[in-house]
């Protein structure tokens, strides 16, 4: 995605990415230690201060200025105020909203009543806020293009919306790295604790990567029955009762796939009571790379989850300077569509290998 606010022979002006990406830690940590925010080592905080030195970053009064007779205000609507890839999503996201002068605010929309109410005409949205950023939740083409008549620009992670910004993992990739790790090793028994996409906004991460990870098993001549798939509800709780749920079955499998790394979590309480060894007895692995699951040495397939919500809120702040630039209520700016889909990594730790001699 490119930008016409500077001519191609200027000096590109660092980000808060760039400054992330020199320092080796997340946006959302370089806000924090920059913001002089607790919970950030001074060790950190050093590093961090030294590269923003070194790249001369400061941040960006773009936005602020543009702001003059509007809200100066995004807003972040995820399906849940609780759990761990949401509010590391958010927090890259306030991370980049800071840098660029922007009030910041989240609301949890559960429902697509909700949403739909979020949205309405009759609610007035654009007094409350100049952009709005979705995360995992569904938005209507029809719904988008009354946000963008009404100048409020628009960006979304996990779902796309025709001609506005969207980042997405490809799930059905996650699934097949997940499958094609555990094949090499030798599994053939494998069962799967995911989730159910029987919600009303239509979170389809579940659905895709089982999708993907049931064609790569059969491409290789493995079935996946479905008592092989356990839901555990995209939580730690849901993992465990999966997961000993599995662990009771005649024949438990050898190893396990599980959708979050949360879920994972889980199901390694559930190895520790039935006193079964991750690695050794049942392989598991997950997918985040979650900040515990180095602590845990638990293999998983990482994807930069700080990341979708700093580069959803770059491309929202990028159409907000755009449109701010003489754009009028009946004639909305033509705002730049971009969709990003970044890259994920198999990340082998302890908790996956081949399956017992006698299994």
């Amino acid at each position: 995605m490119t930008t016409n606010d500077q001519s191609d022979d200027a000096p590109r002006r660092a980000t808060i990415e760039d400054v992330a990406a020199g320092a080796g830690v997340s946006v959302a940590t370089v806000s924090r230690a920059l913001r002089g925010l607790p919970n950030v080592a001074e060790s950190t905080r050093k590093r961090v201060t030294d590269v923003a030195v070194r790249l001369s970053y400061r941040a960006d009064p773009a936005a602020a200025r543009l702001a003059a007779g509007r809200t100066g205000t995004v807003t972040v609507a995820v399906p849940s105020l609780n759990g761990w890839y949401f509010s590391t999503v958010v927090a890259g996201a306030e991370a980049v909203c800071a840098e660029a002068g922007l009030e910041f605010q989240v609301i949890a929309i559960a429902t697509s009543a909700q949403r739909d109410r979020l949205l309405d005409e009759v609610y007035r949205i654009e007094r409350r806020t100049d952009g709005l950023i979705m995360i995992d939740i569904t938005v209507t083409n029809e719904q988008a293009a009354s946000l963008r008549h009404r100048r409020v620009s628009l960006a979304t992670v996990g779902s796309r919306v025709h001609e506005h910004p969207s980042v997405a993992i490809d799930d059905e990739h996650v699934g097949r790295v997940a499958a094609d790790h555990l094949l090499r090793l030798g599994h053939r028994r494998i069962a799967v604790i995911g989730g159910v996409a029987d919600g009303p906004l239509s979170f389809d991460a579940p659905v895709a990567r089982r999708r993907g990870f049931e064609s790569a098993l059969a491409e290789r001549g493995v079935d996946l029955p479905d008592r092989c798939f356990a839901n555990g509800h995209f939580s730690v709780a849901g993992g465990h009762e999966a997961m000993s749920t599995l662990l009771d079955t005649p024949e438990p499998p050898t190893a396990v796939f599980a959708m979050s790394d949360e879920m994972a979590f889980g199901a390694l309480m559930a190895f520790d009571e039935h006193s079964v060894r991750p690695g050794a007895d049942i392989s598991i692995m997950g997918v985040d790379d979650h900040e515990f699951a180095q602590v845990v040495d638990l293999t998983t397939v990482r994807q930069p989850v700080a990341g979708h919500g700093s580069t959803a809120a770059r491309m929202l702040v990028d159409n907000m300077n755009r449109e701010g630039r003489g754009a009028v209520p009946d004639e909305p700016a033509a705002l730049e569509s971009c969709e990003v889909q970044p890259d994920v990594e198999l990340v082998v730790r302890s908790t996956t290998g081949p399956p017992r001699a006698d299994r």
